[in-house]
């Protein structure tokens, strides 16, 4: 029996080096964060979930040596950052704390390549919809337009009748049942209202849809009936 649980504690005390020897092996490319590190690991750099703890602390997910994905940082003076990581800079959603007790002292929003964007912007909002199975909207770059384009049966809708689309603002084009707003001024409100065939051709129905969209850029909308 004694002899089982000397082979026990050798096998425990051996696991345990082990460990440790490939943590202090496993590398974090970051000197403020070079220390000691607890994780996963992938030919000798941090991956995976893991903590590293230099000058400065870093909690949340690495790849192949820096943090990638959420994580946690906390700086020797006081400021935290919690939110995405790409490469070892703040990328994408996140919040910072500055390390003091001023007022507004956090800092909400998107970062990119550790530079501070701004607010996350609101996703488009349908304010009411009726008949319509199913819609996408998509911001294709900078700008301010927007396309309203309307599908049935996976092509363009082209049995549409009492066509109308009132928009808040911007100068209105309208190609058949293709519609464009050019010199948009954000936030933009539009309607929109029409009467078509249902897709077995044996009814008809009214469509109504209104929308809000906040971020400027330039907007493509697909009506799907």
């Amino acid at each position: 029996m004694r002899h089982l649980k000397r082979i026990s504690l050798i096998c425990i005390f051996v696991a345990l080096s082990v460990f440790l020897y490939s943590q202090q092996d496993c590398k974090v490319l970051m000197p403020e964060l070079s220390g000691t590190y607890i994780g996963k690991c992938k030919k000798g750099l941090a991956h995976g979930k893991g903590k590293a703890v230099g000058t400065d602390t870093y909690e949340g997910y690495f790849r192949k040596g820096l943090p990638s994905g959420y994580g946690i940082y906390t700086s020797s003076t006081g400021e935290v950052y919690k939110g995405k990581w790409k490469k070892g800079m703040k990328d994408g959603e996140g919040e910072f704390i500055f390390g003091d007790s001023k007022k507004d002292s956090t800092l909400v929003g998107i970062w990119k390549k550790d530079v501070y964007i701004g607010l996350k912007p609101e996703k488009p909002n349908v304010i009411h919809k009726e008949n319509v199975d199913r819609y996408s909207f998509r911001r294709q770059s900078d700008g301010n337009r927007v396309f309203i384009d309307i599908f049935r049966n996976g092509t363009r809708n082209a049995d549409i009748e009492q066509f109308r689309v009132i928009g808040t603002s911007g100068i209105k084009t309208q190609d058949e049942y293709i519609v464009y707003y050019e010199e948009v001024v954000f936030p933009f409100v539009c309607k929109i209202n029409y009467k078509t065939w249902n897709k077995a051709h044996t009814a008809q129905y009214y469509v109504t849809f209104e929308f809000k969209i906040t971020q400027s850029g330039v907007w493509k909308l697909n009506i799907y009936n």
